[in-house]
């Protein structure tokens, strides 16, 4: 299918040959039909993607201090590899989708193939929305003016936050798309609505919708304009939708109010406020959230829960819903908003000089007959015979930033990448000469050329996804970690078991690539084949990371300890080459929920040795990320950040000194050595077992309160 997506890099926006996407569980396949280009957000990032990286440095300064603490701790070249990479990644473009469904994933009762629906899904011949942004069009709606729902639920949501009542007055600052959709809505709550814009046909536009209108460019003053016509009171509420650099406009803004007005804002501008102008007035300041309560909401976006409309009266769906109602009895009147209609083939046509567009609402017309594919042919290549072919799930930070580059070094053979939207599958398969970009992972199971899948999604499909991957004959490589729970690693366990027993020569690695480090290596040549029992004290400064990110949610990230502890659970084996027997752990939290980024770990391994993790994020990042101590027979390693290794009481050894490495080059370097000649798995399976049962009874120790013996 085709798709648009923009360089955040070179700000060059391209018409890309994509995967379609699956409806998962709770989503919806919908083919466009129409989208609107939203001008103010698009042209925005178009802009951004074109400025120096000198200026992103200064529009985005809180990300400037967070290089520079990486710089300190991990070094120049590496910070500067990963901003380079992260900035390479392109993004979809486009919120406003208008379709008919083409298949539901499970949990999606309400609609069924062939409704025409809105939702916010970006420019492409199909997308795959989550069921609670999307919603049904009534069939005295056209596809056209649908398209508007998504765009128009914005200035909904900052009208709703703002709350009008029938007679007051409301200023609209800014009469693009959304400032003249929002002024409607206004004059629609029986408010006396003035817009205010430099265009002379935007407030031509409005004067005929029957709102008060000033321009601008013509000198008027709008904060006496706007006392004037207010006889001195000035206006119950401003809501701001211009998007503007300077602090002018929310000057205006203040001046224009009555005391205790409300100023809601939609649009992006200047946010130095004076303090005078809002405390002589009293004044109530609110910035808006998009299209309303459960925004960014993970539980309700992605996972499809609802909030009780006696509790939350207007979601994100039925604020969608509301437009549909207004665009029915035509009390929104969008039809003289369209400027353009172009054909997707023709995008240039609207973004080839988005900055100097004058158009209001552009609409995109998609092809009746897109043919719907899950697969593209990105690298003719062939695989024929070829040893240690692999196929890659997941296109994320991790794939993409460390361990592409990692199996270049190795020289990989990569035939898939699989995605759920098939966008950064897309750039990865281009940049990395991958054949295949899919948005169905089952196809590299089924593919006889593939030797390797390697699995680097969400932690929750960790498991079923190797028990697959084993099941069709398939290596196994996943990204740390193995399992979440008993019941997760037992269907690993049995599948790994079910095809050696007949015959199967596959085989499961975890990426503890610590183990792999050259550091870590000298370590352990350090402490010898038989160390004995030794002492190790490890200190992850992990950093802290949102509450609402999925890595928290046990279910489906499983929390930090199984997460990334578990790195140095495995180091701890490593080096005293030794399993774990039993785990004692506490945290400082009051629940485990809120306990498994600042927990204090103690393994108890077989041969006697004994390691304590301190694994923490309420460190300063400048510091130093990750730190290892080991004491053995009168002798001390000191393991700094995986750049300095300092050793006391050695013969023959003081100190190494390099440039950070963790050790996943050599981690595939070897793996894939052993696909194309045969040999031992990287780390044994039951090794891989012991670790992950040992993160496990670090959570049921926190729970517990007591020490956990590993069975």
């Amino acid at each position: 299918m085709k798709q648009i997506i923009q360089s955040f890099r070179t700000g060059d926006t391209m018409l890309e040959e994509v995967p379609a996407p699956l409806a998962g569980a709770g989503q919806v396949l919908i083919r466009t039909r129409l989208s609107l280009v939203s001008l103010g957000t698009e042209r925005m990032l178009v802009e951004f993607g074109k400025s120096s990286l000198i200026s992103k440095a200064r529009q985005q300064p809180e990300k400037v201090k967070m290089v520079l603490d990486k710089i300190r701790a991990e070094g120049l070249l590496p910070t500067m590899e990963a901003v380079f990479n992260k900035l390479e990644q392109p993004i979809p473009l486009g919120y406003c989708n208008v379709g008919v469904v083409e298949a539901m994933g499970a949990g999606v009762a309400d609609l069924q193939k062939g409704d025409r629906v809105v939702s916010n899904g970006p420019h492409a011949e199909f997308v795959s929305v989550p069921k609670n942004l999307v919603a049904k069009i009534p069939d005295e709606v056209t596809d056209e003016e649908a398209c508007f729902v998504v765009i128009g639920s914005i200035g909904l949501q900052g009208i709703r936050l703002a709350a009008p009542s029938l007679g007051e007055t409301f200023v609209v600052s800014g009469l693009g798309l959304i400032g003249l959709l929002t002024a409607q809505l206004l004059k629609a709550n029986g408010c006396r609505v003035v817009g205010i814009d430099f265009d002379a046909r935007k407030i031509a536009l409005a004067k005929s919708m029957g709102i008060e209108g000033i321009n601008l460019s013509e000198g008027t003053d709008p904060v006496r304009w706007v006392e004037a016509y207010t006889g001195g009171v000035g206006a119950d509420g401003v809501i701001l939708t211009a998007s503007a650099k300077t602090d002018e406009v929310i000057s205006q803004a203040a001046q224009m109010s009555r005391k205790r007005g409300r100023i809601v804002l939609v649009g992006v501008v200047g946010l130095n406020l004076s303090r005078a102008e809002f405390y002589e007035k009293e004044l109530s300041f609110q910035v808006s959230c998009s299209y309303g309560p459960g925004r960014y909401d993970e539980n309700y976006e992605q996972r499809g829960q609802d909030y009780p409309l006696a509790f939350v009266r207007w979601t994100e769906q039925r604020n969608f819903m509301a437009i549909l109602g207004a665009l029915q009895s035509k009390t929104l009147q969008v039809q003289p908003l369209i400027t353009e209609r172009v054909a997707l083939a023709d995008f240039a046509q609207i973004y080839g000089d988005i900055g100097q567009s004058k158009s209001i609402a552009s609409l995109l017309v998609y092809p009746d007959a897109a043919p719907l594919s899950t697969k593209v042919q990105v690298h003719a290549r062939s695989f024929g015979g070829s040893k240690g072919v692999a196929g890659i799930i997941g296109a994320g930070n991790f794939t993409k930033m460390t361990m592409l580059p990692a199996m270049k070094a190795a020289n990989a053979d990569v035939k898939y990448i699989a995605s759920a939207t098939g966008v950064s599958g897309d750039f990865l398969a281009k940049k990395w000469k991958i054949a295949y970009n899919t948005t169905r992972y089952t196809d590299m199971l089924e593919d006889a050329d593939v030797d390797l899948v390697m699995i680097t999604t969400r932690h929750n499909k960790h498991a079923h996804m190797v028990a697959e991957a084993l099941a069709a004959g398939k290596h196994a490589f996943v990204e740390k970690p193995l399992a979440l729970n008993l019941a997760e690693l037992a269907l690993v366990e049995a599948a790994y078991q079910k095809q050696a027993e007949a015959g199967g020569q596959a085989t499961v690695s975890v990426g503890f690539n610590r183990r792999f480090s050259p550091m870590a290596v000298q370590m352990s040549k350090l402490l010898g084949q038989n160390p004995g029992p030794i002492n190790m004290v490890f200190t992850m400064n992990a950093g802290a990371i949102p509450a609402s990110s999925w890595v928290h949610d046990l279910a489906v990230g499983g929390g930090r300890i199984i997460g990334e502890a578990c790195h140095f659970i495995d180091m701890a084996a490593f080096l005293s080459k030794s399993k774990v027997v039993a785990v004692m752990a506490n945290a400082l939290g009051p629940n485990v929920a809120e306990s498994t980024d600042n927990a204090i770990i103690t393994l108890r391994m077989e041969n006697g040795s004994q390691a304590v993790i301190n694994y923490l994020s309420n460190g300063n990042k400048a510091y130093s990320k990750e730190r290892a101590e080991i004491y053995s027979q009168g002798r001390t390693l000191i393991l700094d950040n995986f750049r300095r290794l300092d050793g006391f009481g050695f013969k023959g050894f003081e100190r190494t000194k390099g440039t950070m490495d963790k050790g996943h080059k050599q981690q595939f370097e070897q793996l894939f050595a052993r696909l194309r000649t045969g040999g031992e798995p990287l780390i044994a399976f039951d090794s891989l077992v012991n670790t992950t049962k040992a993160s496990f009874a670090a959570i049921e120790s926190i729970k517990e309160g007591k020490w956990i013996v590993i069975v």
